[in-house]
């Protein structure tokens, strides 16, 4: 037997026949849902089904940001997605990317072929973008006199900062006549000079919000100079306007709080800019201090009446040490002379004669040490211990006449 094939080969064929189906990969199918289930992962499986057969469909979570109504059975929807095979069941469903509800089918499309012409012409690029102030001090508002967008851009702004003045064009934002409104509404504020302008409304239906899907208005918000934040409907609702606006605000509440700054806010950073800025003087001030401490230290120790209070200390030093060194000195030196004084007692003439000795000179005071120096009759002066003899010489003999 030849070409036999498995079951996951078959299916994978029929998965590849599907994928290069081209109408299959974007296709719109509209019919009534049924055996809708919302899993808990977030994906939706649920069946479209008319008078001839039904469909097998899932919506996967990732996709569900595009899905602006909760789907119920019994509902006439159209799906926008690709048709593929699952290939562990063998079964084709159609994969949705975007849901909508029947009866919006023509304007979605619409909407999408004036937004991709838009796109094309360069009106949604970021370059074209212009900044929103972050201090405004005249706010536009271009939406209806009446309902809970005015009320709560008025509530926000007032508590964010009373002080910032609002001019509201009351412009109608629904019906054949809204756009012409909206537009008329964006030239005025234009020409009155206002910091920002606030183009938008509350929630509402497609058909509600169509107003903001005109290209007139489109052109109004890419043309006007100053800069534009729209606000259209809830979070969940995107327009032409949010596309072509400087910038888009989920809500009419969350456009306030882009528009007008929080003064509280402001000046609690004003608060902790100061904090932060004493705290770093102190902190300079403090090293400063420090350092012009420690350049007094320096400038002390190299002034010249520091270096003269150095140098008389030094000076002090110095005679004190020369006055002991001078002490010491005389007292070695006294000692010294103490003992040549105890030397010279026993050398002295006079300590002689107290020990019974008597020294003896001529009349001239000349010392007699030999009998060669007198002749008798010569005066001689005898020293004794207690006085003075004057002698005359009878006779001299020598030491070797003594014997005789």
């Amino acid at each position: 037997m030849k070409n036999v094939y498995s079951i996951r080969q078959v299916n994978l064929y029929i998965s590849n026949m599907f994928r290069q189906d081209f109408m299959l990969n974007r296709i719109y199918v509209k019919g009534e849902v049924s055996n809708c289930k919302y899993h808990t992962s977030g994906h939706i499986y649920f069946s479209l089904k008319d008078d001839s057969g039904s469909l097998a469909c899932v919506m996967f979570a990732g996709n569900r940001s595009g899905l602006k109504f909760q789907m119920q059975n019994g509902q006439s929807v159209i799906v926008l997605g690709s048709i593929s095979v699952y290939e562990r069941d063998g079964k084709y469903q159609l994969y949705a990317r975007e849901i909508i509800q029947d009866g919006m089918g023509l304007l979605y499309e619409k909407f999408q072929a004036l937004k991709q012409e838009l796109e094309e012409m360069g009106m949604f690029a970021p370059e074209y973008k212009q900044p929103i102030p972050a201090f405004s001090r005249r706010v536009g508002i271009v939406t209806a006199p009446t309902g809970a967008a005015i009320r709560d851009i008025m509530n926000i702004s007032y508590r964010r900062n009373p002080y910032v003045q609002l001019i509201l064009y009351p412009a109608l934002v629904q019906g054949e006549e809204a756009a012409d409104s909206i537009v008329r509404g964006i030239e005025l504020l234009d020409q009155s000079h206002v910091d920002v302008i606030i183009v938008g409304r509350g929630g509402g239906s497609m058909e509600d919000l169509w107003a903001f899907n005109e290209e007139k208005v489109a052109r109004a918000i890419f043309q006007c100079e100053t800069p534009v934040i729209s606000a259209v409907g809830h979070e969940t609702d995107f327009t032409i306007a949010d596309y072509v606006a400087d910038l888009r605000a989920p809500t009419p509440s969350a456009a306030a709080e882009l528009a007008v700054a929080d003064m509280a806010a402001i000046q609690g950073q004003l608060r902790d800019m100061q904090q932060r800025l004493q705290n770093r003087m102190s902190e300079r001030l403090s090293d400063r201090k420090k350092e012009l401490e420690h350049l007094q230290e320096k400038l002390k120790y190299v002034s010249p009446q520091h270096q003269i209070q150095e140098k008389y200390q030094r000076l002090t030093d110095i005679e004190e040490e020369l006055q002991m060194l001078m002490q010491q000195t005389m007292k070695e030196r006294r000692h010294q002379l103490m003992i040549y004084v105890e030397r010279m007692k026993g050398l002295s003439p006079l300590e002689k004669l107290s020990q019974g000795y008597s020294y003896t000179a001529d009349a001239r005071g000349k010392k007699i040490t030999a009998t060669e120096q007198v002749q008798p009759g010569d005066l001689l002066q005898i020293y004794v211990s207690d006085g003075q003899i004057l002698a005359e010489v009878k006779e001299k003999k020598k030491t070797e006449d003594w014997s005789v």
